[in-house]
């Protein structure tokens, strides 16, 4: 997965996302949801076979790359505690 930035102020960013399904993507929107710190989350698809994907974050303080990035590493925490269980699990 790359994110591209495509605009970004003081409050918000907008990225787009290539290579990377709606398994991946949902999971990011989600955390961003649930972040307190982060006003607004978009998401446009687009045509499938002409748009790439383009997530727009808009934080209500700090640093919208910085909301985007928690999301990112919250994920990845949690990710990596479910592959260390199904290691001891085996």
């Amino acid at each position: 997965m790359e994110l591209l930035l495509i605009d970004k102020d003081k409050d918000s960013i907008t990225v787009q996302i290539r290579d990377a399904d709606m398994t991946v993507i949902q999971p990011i929107i989600n955390e961003l949801l649930e972040d307190e710190g982060v006003a607004e989350v978009d998401y446009n698809s687009g045509h499938p076979e002409l748009d790439l994907p383009v997530l727009y974050v808009k934080v209500k303080n700090g640093k919208p790359q910085t909301a985007l990035k928690r999301a990112a590493k919250s994920l990845s925490n949690l990710f990596k505690e479910g592959r260390e269980k199904l290691e001891k699990s085996m």
